[in-house]
């Protein structure tokens, strides 16, 4: 049975040695899948990997993850534990050609008994015919696949495709990852980070669980022999803070914009504001956030305060007239008072079910009494015949039916007792009661 956690360390890869030369980064790679740091959940005994590993035989896989987050290190160390052969392709740099080569020598290798582990880094840059091409290969058994993405598989792999592989997701480093990590480059270099305590834990802050980056900047801060240990003002100076992934077609967007849609709905300002801030300090378009308070303020608020949609529009308007930065404090406030305003979807399901309810009905006319008649015609047979004027009534309502005949009266818009709905409310109530009394013989 292959053992995940070795007491003797083996020896690098040996299409990947280790240079002295080489970034911290890449002399620190694990060199078994015991040393794999945050993913556990994966590589442990009881994990998906483990399993496997355990068992000697992979299943193609898709290894879904923020980036340095270890899954080129996995799949690498995937094929050294069970004795597969190794290939590596990217979908960045790779082709058709260049896939046709891999599973060819694959299929080689495959007749002299040498099973292959294709690993394909970036694999949702594929197009869909390209990813259809791995199938027959996959389902041949001529490769088994890992695949790496940092995006939705959902969204970005074919259906087919996925059929086939698991997909395993690789969790964000944490700070205790992230500090195991620094603890072995200290080890490895011999020496500590020239840090205070306060500005090592910043440090780590600033990775963003990106385990690459971390030791990209620890590097850096070894390269230069400072003589005094930074304070976190001093390494705010000397390294720049990672920037937060996010593509603005991709998942992080939708995730971060579900996220902030919640949070209003349910009322929470602070969050609200929070992932409001991630958006936009990641460099999405003050405008489309905007766009969606606006949908916001109708979808969830509606007349519960029917000031939240001026409240965005003006923001709009506003952050159109001055721009970024001093636009944004628009943005801001409509997204508070969003945050803050009751609550109501009263109209968005009155919107639903109307829209269903006219699709059923078809054609059907409205009563003759409420058709204007324009021409004699349309007098003779009957349209505007008996039109109750609701000014005329004492009380401003006549209280007729409008609806088509051979449709009963529906109610779609049902208002919550919220906000200005409270009155709203009265004042329905009231109507119905009135429209009750005048039809009662």
């Amino acid at each position: 049975m292959p053992d995940l956690f070795p007491t003797a360390l083996p020896p690098a890869m040996p299409d990947q040695p280790v240079r002295a030369a080489a970034p911290l980064a890449d002399r620190l790679r694990p060199r078994h899948l015991g040393e794999v740091i945050g993913q556990e959940h994966l590589t442990g005994p009881d994990g998906a990997i483990g399993r496997m590993v355990a068992a000697g035989r992979l299943s193609s896989m898709v290894l879904w993850g923020p980036p340095g987050t270890g899954k080129t290190s996995i799949a690498r160390l995937l094929a050294q534990a069970v004795g597969m052969r190794y290939h590596a392709v990217s979908a960045v740099f790779s082709g058709v050609a260049d896939l046709k080569k891999a599973f060819a020598e694959a299929d080689v290798a495959a007749k002299a008994g040498q099973r292959t582990l294709l690993f394909v880094d970036e694999i949702h840059r594929f197009n869909r015919a390209q990813q259809d091409g791995f199938l027959p290969f996959v389902e041949a058994g001529t490769v088994t696949l890992v695949g790496a993405t940092t995006e939705n598989p959902s969204f970005e792999l074919n259906a087919a495709l996925l059929s086939r592989a698991q997909v395993l997701i690789l969790h964000r480093l944490d700070a205790e990852a992230l500090e195991k990590l620094l603890a072995r480059a200290e080890e490895l270099e011999g020496k500590p980070l020239p840090l205070t305590p306060e500005a090592r834990a910043a440090l780590v802050a600033s990775a963003d669980g990106d385990g690459r980056f971390l030791l990209n900047q620890a590097e850096t801060l070894w390269s230069v022999n400072l003589a005094e240990p930074l304070d976190p003002a001093g390494l705010g100076k000397f390294i720049q803070r990672r920037v937060a992934v996010y593509d603005k077609d991709r998942e992080g967007h939708y995730n971060l914009i579900s996220a902030l849609h919640k949070a209003l709905r349910g009322s929470d300002p602070q969050a609200a504001l929070y992932y409001m801030a991630r958006m936009l300090t990641a460099g999405e378009e003050p405008l489309y956030v905007l766009r969606r308070l606006v949908r916001f303020a109708s979808e969830d608020i509606g007349l519960a305060d029917p000031q939240a949609l001026v409240q965005c529009l003006a923001a709009r308007d506003a952050y159109e007239f001055l721009g970024s930065p001093e636009g944004e404090l628009a943005v801001v406030q409509a997204c508070l008072y969003c945050a803050t305003a009751p609550k109501s979807n009263a109209a968005y399901k009155a919107h639903k079910a109307a829209w269903k309810s006219a699709r059923e009905t078809g054609s059907l006319m409205p009563p003759a009494n409420i058709l204007n008649a324009p021409t004699k015609l349309m007098k003779d047979i009957g349209y505007g015949a008996g039109y109750a004027y609701d000014h005329d009534a004492d009380d401003g309502f006549s209280g007729a039916d409008y609806w088509p005949e051979g449709m009963a009266p529906q109610t779609y818009y049902r208002p919550v007792e919220r906000g200005f709905e409270r009155e709203v409310l009265k004042r329905l109530d009231w109507w119905d009661k009135k429209r009750r009394e005048r039809q009662e013989p």
